[in-house]
């Protein structure tokens, strides 16, 4: 699986799917794009960062060759590692130093929310190679996003994430409003929510009792979801939330499909959408440049967006046109054996350092589980 030093490529599998998608650029590098508002009427495997700069650019990856590939083996019936339960740790230094700005803005009402990241690194012996780190995640993490992309421009970057940005069935769209956070506990971890079909939810098996912040955080997610898209669609149906399960973690979660008039446009729309309230904040622009300013660890494509834009899959049939944009959570970078693991969770005017940190702590054995 070897591949030479100037070609670019994506690894993508679908959540629940048995198989994935391999598309590689042989020929020159992946456009950069200005804005994501450039992409209206593009196509191509996007991998956007949380902030376009000079050194963080859009990328369009354009397939010279598509195709697909097979697991090798049975998908577990559990997507949580096998793994000791860890000690509790203590905020490191630039958290805590982070932490204390965020919240101090959070209290003098000058934010409703904001979402503060970290990054962890770690070096192995020796390093594993990104394809075999993809498939490990595609059979550990089965109700995933799984996505592997390399390029000159961005490096090599790994995620496995449960939220959908904007998704098609061909003739509605899906978005979602992701938030709240908490790791399943022993005797929960029978707990699944397997889709009655593509977008449908299970039936709630555990008992998980969510707190007063957890609610609060999804319902600012959900509302700015819905008023964004009264922005491009009067048929707009919300389901949720609910409990939705993510590895070893679970999540508050609403659901949101919905007609677009004209689908020429999708950047505009995802200029609308990114970043969302679950990666960043609110007030949303305000947040935006509060976080870019003041977190300590760059986030690069960390909760930016990456995924097909309307290219022809080679799994489905007639070659159809798919979108399946996901968040660019639970992601590492890659370069040989040196790893930048990132996770982030959000800030609310009563939230606790010591609770936030484990939070982050959780996310990150996503990644972790997989060195």
């Amino acid at each position: 699986m070897g591949k030479e030093m100037m070609t670019s490529y994506a690894y993508y599998r679908l959540p629940r799917a048995k198989s994935y998608t391999r598309i590689v650029q042989h020929k020159g590098e992946p456009e950069q794009i200005r804005s994501v508002e450039s992409l209206n009427g593009r196509r191509g495997f996007v991998v956007a960062p949380f902030a376009i700069t000079d050194g963080c650019p859009l990328l369009l990856i354009q397939p010279d060759e598509v195709t697909v590939g097979e697991m090798g083996e049975a998908m577990p019936s559990a997507d949580v590692p096998s793994m000791d339960e860890k000690a509790e740790t203590s905020p490191s230094l630039s958290y805590h130093i982070d932490f204390s700005n965020f919240f101090a803005h959070l209290q003098s009402g000058e934010f409703r929310k904001l979402v503060l990241a970290r990054r962890e690194e770690i070096h192995t012996q020796t390093p594993v190679e990104p394809e075999e780190l993809f498939l490990r995640a595609c059979r550990m993490y089965p109700r995933l996003f799984v996505a592997l992309v390399s390029a000159p421009a961005c490096g090599t970057w790994l995620m496995a994430t449960p939220e959908i940005l904007l998704e098609s069935d061909g003739q509605r769209w899906k978005t979602i409003a992701l938030a709240g956070t908490m790791k399943l506990r022993k005797e929960q971890l029978a707990f699944d929510n397997p889709p009655q079909s593509a977008w449908a939810r299970g039936d709630e098996q555990a008992n998980i009792a969510w707190s007063t912040k957890n609610i609060q955080e999804q319902r600012y997610v959900a509302t700015y979801m819905v008023e964004t898209l009264e922005h491009f669609s009067t048929d707009i149906t919300e389901d949720g939330p609910y409990t939705a399960r993510a590895g070893h973690l679970v999540h508050l979660r609403s659901d949101f499909s919905f007609t677009l008039p004209d689908t020429k446009h999708l950047g505009s729309l995802l200029k609308a959408l990114h970043p969302t309230p679950a990666v960043c904040g609110l007030p949303k622009r305000e947040a935006f440049k509060f976080i870019s300013r003041n977190e300590y660890a760059p986030r690069r494509y960390y909760s930016g967006f990456m995924g097909p834009l309307r290219l022809a899959s080679a799994s489905e049939e007639c070659g159809a046109e798919s979108t399946h944009l996901f968040v660019s959570l639970r992601c590492m970078e890659i370069s040989g054996n040196h790893y930048k693991l990132h996770a982030g969770g959000g800030l609310l005017r009563d939230s606790n350092e010591q609770q936030e940190w484990n939070e982050t702590e959780a996310k990150l054995e996503t990644m972790r589980s997989l060195l």
